[in-house]
């Protein structure tokens, strides 16, 4: 069983109560190609969340922040040391919403590649994955508001080969002595909805039952969107109960082996964007549906984050940002599962 925290074992509460952490992703971080971009500049090629994003979300109920990254920026050179002024930028980040009682969820947004190689393959092994995790933990071993997501979305790789890698990622975080939960992804874009099938290089349902920490400290992060092929990509929103529907059998797996989930990415566009979606009404449906059952099956899930806040993004159809100082659509879809308002700090 993988055993929680205590601040992970909160009381569970009645069912139409909100999970323990709610919160969005507040992307930038990973908004340039390392490929073509060997020397990136914070506000021209990437950026981070500000304080005052921090706080606009903690007031509206949200305690977590999924933070994307990317692995190049800080170690450009595998196996060598930190860019000092990067490692220094996103500590300063992570730091303002520490500062105010919000959890941070680390998230290197590479789909387990370093350069566009495959994490655990000959070109980026298993122990380039490890030294790169070793480094990060021990700069927030201290704060147990960090929370360590291992990669963003593998995918296109066996799953036997995903799992040693996350084997290796987490042994070095451990000895580093951290000791903040660890979130584990999936192969296959870690979709909910096709946990259990093989087609995307064995099933994460056979192998990730053999992840391997020290603690037993960690979490499955998975995601799960609900248009058709569940990209997150197309505006549509299949039907009013699709998102339940997906979960459902990777739920019962996780209460089966006694796991716990978290949401990592889920997200509905407002009625406007697409006139197939017959109104923003079916994207609250099943934003709601989702969510209900979430909160119902508590037994099994942590908490989640929307996809996606973040100053760059313009129109982008999931986008939480504030737009002239004022909500977006979808924030209404979340606003009873949200945690209470943060007091200010």
């Amino acid at each position: 069983m993988t055993m929680l925290s205590p601040i992970l074992l909160l009381a569970m509460t009645a069912n139409t109560q909100p999970l323990p952490y709610t919160g969005v992703n507040i992307a930038g971080g990973e908004f340039y190609d390392p490929g073509k971009v060997p020397e990136p500049v914070c506000g021209r090629n990437f950026t981070y969340p500000t304080r005052e994003e921090f706080e606009y979300f903690a007031a509206r109920g949200m305690n977590v922040f999924r933070i994307p990254f990317l692995w190049e920026t800080l170690q450009p050179k595998a196996k060598e040391p930190f860019r000092p002024a990067e490692i220094a930028r996103l500590k300063a980040v992570v730091k303002l919403a520490t500062d105010r009682g919000l959890l941070v969820i680390l998230d290197p947004h590479n789909y387990a590649r370093y350069f566009g190689k495959v994490v655990g393959g000959p070109e980026v092994g298993c122990d380039v994955f490890a030294d790169f995790w070793a480094r990060l933990a021990a700069e927030f071993a201290s704060d147990k508001r960090v929370w360590f997501g291992l990669v963003n979305e593998p995918h296109d790789m066996p799953t036997a080969q995903w799992l040693q890698a996350a084997n290796a990622a987490i042994a070095a975080i451990r000895r580093a002595g951290a000791k903040n939960l660890i979130l584990v992804p999936g192969n296959g874009y870690s979709g909910a909805h096709s946990w259990l099938a093989d087609w995307y290089g064995g099933a994460n349902g056979t192998w990730m039952l053999k992840v391997k920490d020290p603690l037993n400290h960690y979490v499955f992060e998975v995601h799960q969107y609900l248009d058709a092929d569940s990209s997150g990509s197309h505006p549509e929103v299949v039907s009013p109960t699709i998102g339940s529907e997906r979960l459902r059998a990777f739920t019962r797996w996780c209460r089966e082996h006694r796991k716990r989930a978290f949401l990592g990415e889920f997200a509905a566009p407002c009625g406007s964007a697409d006139p197939r979606a017959r109104g923003q009404d079916l994207g609250r449906q099943a934003v709601g549906d989702l969510l209900s059952a979430m909160e119902r099956d508590r037994d099994v899930w942590v908490g989640f984050t929307w996809w996606a806040a973040g100053a760059w993004w313009g129109d982008y159809m999931f986008s939480l940002e504030p737009r002239n100082g004022e909500d977006r659509p979808q924030l209404a879809y979340l606003r009873r599962h949200l945690q209470k308002a943060a007091a200010p700090k």
